[in-house]
């Protein structure tokens, strides 16, 4: 096959990209239960983001001529403090990050420059969540629980 590799750089990030999707309706569903809806809000955005990575990803894997795996990474972590939940959401987006640049190497070395540009897409996407994730999570440190309190009465009062 020619683009073996790439099928299987495009699978992991795939299955990167579903346990970042389970991990992150977790964190949503929790926050929104717990009253604390902006930030849930943001986990829940960034879920959708990553089905969309998901749904690249896959369309690419079908358009070489692969099989999509549909399995994610690894288990979700049970993190229910939200300064807890951002700093692994930090580190799973760095990660992808730093993963998306090695694959994106290796499909220009295979001369696979749409594979290529799907992980160049995603290192984007990645370092953007990882910069929101940071500033809340920066925000959640320089002010207290009581940022997440006021965002909380906020959304409440709009509603």
């Amino acid at each position: 096959m020619k683009h073996e590799r790439s099928i299987a750089l495009l699978n992991q990030a795939a299955a990167d990209e579903l346990q970042a999707v389970h991990q992150y309706m977790y964190f949503h569903v929790h926050l929104d239960d717990d009253g604390l809806t902006h930030l849930a809000d943001l986990f829940k955005r960034t879920a959708i983001t990553e089905m969309g990575h998901l749904e690249a990803l896959a369309e690419r894997i079908l358009f070489l001529e692969g099989d999509i795996e549909m399995r994610a990474a690894g288990a979700i972590e049970k993190i229910t403090d939200p300064a807890a939940m951002l700093t692994k959401a930090k580190e799973m987006e760095d990660l992808a990050a730093s993963d998306y640049n090695r694959a994106a190497l290796e499909c220009a070395a295979a001369a696979d420059a749409q594979s290529k540009q799907i992980f160049e897409k995603l290192i984007a996407d990645e370092e953007g969540h990882f910069s929101e994730f940071d500033r809340q999570l920066d925000n959640i440190q320089r002010f207290g629980p009581s940022y997440l309190a006021l965002q909380s009465f906020k959304t409440a009062a709009a509603g």
